[in-house]
């Protein structure tokens, strides 16, 4: 089984956070004993953790030698030289890790159910809304890695964000927070003909956006990605066809209520006839 190569261009960082740093004193042989797996109580609130696959076993074990015997080297490369010594492993030799990883995954299991057993109605209630909120957090960021890597265009920025990125280089303060403060109290000062400068830039931007992204979903429906295309975009056809239908309706009903007014006419028309008739006969 081989480390997956994503680990090695874009989740070195990650993995080294996660691991962190191991002593010699602190390495743990695979040829040991596995590692209970502690359960904790709902009082902490903090569920079991996820046990480490056999590869993050191997560099979990290895990494404290790699870096006594390369002193000056950086994690990176570490990790790099880690996951290639894992590839060239022979399938005996992965063997030892894989059975900890499956004994380990086996105590989770058990600890897992320990620990929702021991949840009320309304915590498994929580765990649940927190876990859909951390699902739609994911899905929302895939969806704009892949906008990003489409090259959607970037939506137009206010007349106030255009002033902050101008400014915010000698901007007072020495936090985020304090310099965002003194830009606020800032542009508050500025007078009515300073702000129309961006809010002149703010509408030129405006324009920008929309025309890039009628380029850029125009290029979407070409290549067969029209659920990113916006709905207003997609309504023209439908709008007129909306259109076209009261206009037909409206012409039938007209033509319903013609004849109304023919036989509306020629009870008038009558009725004056008649009036005629009476007036000629008491001459």
């Amino acid at each position: 089984m081989m480390a997956p190569f994503s680990l090695l261009s874009v989740g070195a960082n990650v993995l080294l956070k996660s691991l962190g740093l191991f002593s010699a004193t602190s390495a743990v042989r695979c040829s040991c004993v596995v590692p209970v797996i502690k359960c904790f109580s709902t009082t902490t609130g903090i569920p079991p953790k996820r046990p480490l696959t056999a590869y993050m076993k191997y560099v979990q074990e290895m990494q404290p030698n790699f870096i006594r015997q390369n002193p000056g080297v950086k994690n990176v490369d570490i990790v790099r030289k880690i996951a290639q010594q894992w590839r060239n492993l022979t399938p005996e030799q992965k063997q030892p890790f894989q059975d900890a990883s499956l004994t380990a995954r086996e105590q989770y299991k058990l600890a897992v159910e320990k620990y929702k057993a021991q949840l009320t109605p309304a915590q498994s209630a929580a765990i649940a809304v927190e876990r859909r909120q951390k699902m739609a957090k994911r899905k929302a960021i895939r969806k704009k890695k892949e906008l990003n890597a489409l090259g959607k265009p970037k939506r137009p920025r206010s007349a106030f964000n255009i002033f902050m990125a101008e400014h915010f280089e000698e901007a007072r303060g020495t936090t985020m927070q304090a310099k965002m403060v003194s830009l606020t109290d800032d542009w508050k000062m500025l007078n009515i003909p300073q702000k129309q400068i961006y809010m002149q830039l703010a509408e030129d931007d405006k324009v920008r956006y929309k025309n890039e992204m009628q380029s850029w979903e125009e290029h979407m429906t070409e290549i067969g990605r029209e659920d990113l295309v916006r709905r207003k975009a997609r309504r023209p056809k439908k709008a007129t066809a909306t259109k076209d239908r009261k206009n037909k309706s409206k012409v039938t009903a007209l033509k319903a209520k013609a004849p109304k007014k023919k036989t509306a006419v020629k009870k008038a028309a009558s009725g004056t006839n008649a009036e005629k008739t009476v007036k000629s006969t008491k001459k």
